[in-house]
């Protein structure tokens, strides 16, 4: 059993809000909270706060930071938690997650991973506040960059200055790149077995529909629940050996990604993924966040 913090920028792409049931699907993983990052914190906290509900749990949720370090332009995609009825009454920390990042890593250091799957800011803004995080935190799980390649991913690109910053700072971390992640994918078989995964599954069914709408797809590519299985199953991964990662800061080329092997480091980077077994590992534990005794009676998520 590892003890898990989930960093997200849930609520645009739908990949997060799937790596969050994911996680809470999955029997090896105790996610402790959940901290959101990027643009309306708020908004996304309450949308984690609802989907952790919908699986009968309550869930702590810290809102974190909004705006990135580079000072650029948060992306919204418009359509964050449309779906979702009455989310202002969802209860959600007043903390800040970069304060209760820090508090919980000293109460507990070395023994909790963070999975970062959204730009890199409220981790960032912990090391400003304590440069002992570097050392607290058992290993980082991040999905960004893209390897191998001259692509600014999403992550990286949009706070490029915070990315430059976690990844410098000695953290044991394992990236997963676009070139991995855009090999597994998800597909309208998947998705009606989520969807029949009760209220939880009927809430994310309809999520990844509007974000398949949204691109004029009908299908979708998990990249946050990608990275979040290398934790977990790492035997359907292959790793390079540790190194380092520069990161392209400012101009056009913002946010590029390069790995350069190097003992001395404390980056690792996905190399290899069985792209068939992980879409079925991902799929079987979002249906599994959903608990079979789970009554269907009501509809307030108890």
């Amino acid at each position: 059993m590892r003890s898990i913090i989930l960093d997200t920028d849930i609520g645009s792409d739908v990949d997060d809000a799937m790596a969050l049931a994911q996680i809470m699907g999955s029997p090896d993983l105790d996610l402790l909270e959940v901290h959101t990052v990027y643009g309306d914190t708020r908004l996304r906290a309450q949308l984690a706060r609802r989907y952790a509900a919908l699986a009968g749990r309550d869930l702590v949720v810290v809102p974190g930071a909004a705006e990135t370090l580079s000072g650029r332009d948060v992306w919204w995609a418009g359509h964050e938690g449309t779906l979702h009825d009455d989310l202002a009454s969802e209860t959600v920390s007043a903390e800040s997650a970069p304060q209760r990042l820090v508090a919980r890593l000293r109460e507990r250091p070395g023994e909790l991973d963070v999975a970062a799957i959204g730009p890199l800011t409220n981790v960032a803004e912990a090391l400003q506040l304590e440069p002992e995080v570097a050392r607290w935190i058992r290993h980082l799980w991040v999905m960004g960059g893209s390897f191998g390649d001259e692509r600014s991913e999403h992550n990286f690109k949009s706070d490029d200055i915070a990315a430059q910053v976690v990844l410098s700072a000695g953290i044991p971390t394992t990236i997963t790149g676009l070139e991995i992640t855009q090999q597994v994918t998800i597909e309208a078989s998947r998705l009606e077995r989520i969807r029949a995964a009760g209220r939880l599954g009927a809430a994310l069914g309809a999520d990844i529909e509007q974000w398949w709408a949204y691109w004029n797809e009908t299908w979708n590519v998990p990249h946050d629940p990608v990275a979040v299985l290398a934790l977990s199953r790492p035997e359907l991964f292959r790793f390079s050996e540790v190194g380092r990662v520069a990161i392209a800061v400012g101009g056009d080329s913002a946010g590029r990604s390069t790995f350069t092997p190097d003992p001395e480091g404390t980056v690792r980077i996905v190399t290899g993924v069985d792209a068939e077994r992980v879409a079925e590992e991902i799929t079987a534990r979002i249906v599994a966040a959903y608990p079979a005794d789970h009554g269907e009676s009501d509809g307030d998520g108890s």
